[in-house]
């Protein structure tokens, strides 16, 4: 199997955004967002699905952090689509339940070509750090649309917002890891329909 890996660029009068990113890496990541908690949210995805990313994004933050945040959820999940190729060999579907200091989330995939997206958590901060703690959703309903991915998140058990927020990115990518990752039984596309 060849290194997956793709490269999206997005310019719109809002944001000026490129993201490289390999599936097949080691965790090895470069991230510039203007917004050092989104930094840091992406860095840790990155190194724990075993992601090499390059995030470059330029956006317009004397606004707020929402275009900036909800366009690299977009880029993100086409990049994601274009690495996956057409899916042959893989597992399809992922899951993982995170632990965080007194956090609990709960992460599933399905990288079946239908979007969807369903989140169950709540934030008492309004901000954590620089970043709106309600763009959360706005980046992951991204993600999970532009990706064609079915996507659930649920915070089981929390109280501190970092740890919520940070823990759902880890559990993403631990989930999305299992689900992208190829399984030899699987000669073709795991679906009925034989398309996913």
């Amino acid at each position: 199997m060849g290194t997956r890996q793709a490269t999206v660029t997005r310019k719109t009068q809002e944001t000026n955004i490129k993201i490289s990113l390999n599936l097949d890496g080691t965790g090895v990541s470069n991230i510039e967002t203007g917004i050092g908690f989104f930094d840091h949210m992406l860095t840790g995805f990155a190194k724990h699905g075993l992601y090499d990313m390059d995030v470059r994004v330029s956006g317009d933050l004397e606004v707020d952090g929402h275009h900036t945040v909800e366009d690299t959820g977009i880029v993100l999940g086409q990049a994601i689509a274009q690495a996956l190729g057409d899916k042959k060999g893989i597992k399809r579907y992922g899951s993982m339940i995170l632990p965080m200091d007194e956090t609990l989330v709960m992460s599933a995939v399905d990288l079946c070509g239908r979007p969807y997206f369903v989140m169950d958590a709540n934030f008492d901060a309004p901000m954590v750090g620089d970043f709106d703690t309600q763009l959360v959703r706005e980046f992951f309903y991204a993600v999970s649309y532009s990706a064609a991915m079915n996507l659930h998140l649920r915070v089981i058990t929390g109280m501190n917002d970092h740890h919520k927020i940070e823990a759902m990115f880890k559990a993403f990518a631990k989930a999305l890891d299992e689900a992208s990752t190829f399984d030899p039984r699987i000669t073709d596309v795991l679906s009925t329909k034989g398309a996913l």
